[in-house]
This record gives structure tokens, C-alpha cells and sequence, in this order.
């Protein structure tokens, strides 16, 4: 399947679609999405994930439509040296299912981009755990007093 570039209403830069497999926030359309073929983990001395490619595992994450040069452009940056930006297919969600991913229902397969980590000698075994990092970690990274939808302070 082609990248399926759009341009963007604001200006005549193409808008992208990519794959988060960690918390971000934003002002795109997101969806439900899994990565197969890839695992994440802990990177080593980090509060941060990493993904490298894995026949055995998949990855839930978030699809972000919408997003420009300059928005990728930006997260190159912010990801750094450590990972490297690749176009992967994943499959949107037409239901979520469990932690474990019991009970998904795989919809479209669609193209996106991805960041990669690099050296996988610097990734820990244990997978990355999500809600482990939103109750000891997400505070050092954002608003000592931001709460998830849903959720109480």
C-alpha cells in the first residue's frame, strides 16, 4: 500500500500518518492500532520504551493521522541518535481487546512511521509496562498535576 499523503488545509506541506507505541500528546486524529513483528522494552537506565523488530510480538500503540514534515521533522528530534525512523504497516483496531491483546479485532492495514531503537544491547529483557510508567514516572515528564481522562488525582 502507497503512503497515503494528503496536503495538509494550512499550508501545501503533506500531511503523515505514524504509529506511538508511548504516551503522547496531541492535536491529531488517533486510533487504536498493533505493530506485529516488533516488542517493546525498557531501555536500560530510562523511563522510556524502545522497539525492535521481533517475530514473536506485537506492539499496541496509537495511529496518528495528520501529521506534517515539520511534525516529524520536531519528533526526529526529540527521538534522537537512539532510534531510527522507518515506515512499517500496522493494523487499526476495530475493538480493543485486553492487556494481552485477548480479543482485538483487527480492521484496515495501513502504512505509518515508526522509530526503531537502534542498539538492542541497550534494552532491558522486561517489556515496557505503561501503566507502571503513568503511576512512577509520568509526573517527571509532564505537569507534576496532569491526569488522564478517566482517571483521578
Amino acid at each position: 500500500m502507497a503512503n497515503q499523503e494528503q496536503t495538509s488545509v494550512q499550508s501545501d506541506d503533506p500531511v503523515h500518518c505514524a504509529f506511538f507505541y508511548d504516551v503522547i500528546a496531541s492535536q491529531h486524529k488517533f486510533s487504536p492500532a498493533i505493530l506485529h513483528g516488533y516488542s517493546r522494552r525498557r531501555v536500560k537506565f530510562a523511563d522510556y520504551p524502545g522497539i525492535t523488530e521481533d517475530a514473536e510480538h506485537s506492539v499496541f500503540g496509537m495511529f496518528a493521522e495528520g501529521l506534517t514534515n515539520a511534525n516529524l521533522q520536531k519528533l526526529d528530534y526529540f527521538e534522537g541518535a537512539e532510534y531510527e525512523r522507518r515506515t512499517v504497516k500496522v493494523k487499526l483496531l476495530e475493538r480493543v481487546g485486553d492487556v494481552k491483546g485477548e480479543g482485538n479485532v483487527e480492521g484496515e492495514e495501513r502504512e505509518a512511521q515508526v522509530y526503531v531503537f537502534i542498539q538492542k544491547q541497550l534494552l532491558e529483557e522486561k517489556e515496557w509496562d505503561l501503566e507502571e510508567f503513568k503511576r512512577d514516572k509520568l509526573k517527571l515528564w509532564t505537569r507534576g498535576d496532569h491526569v488522564f481522562a478517566g482517571e483521578s488525582s
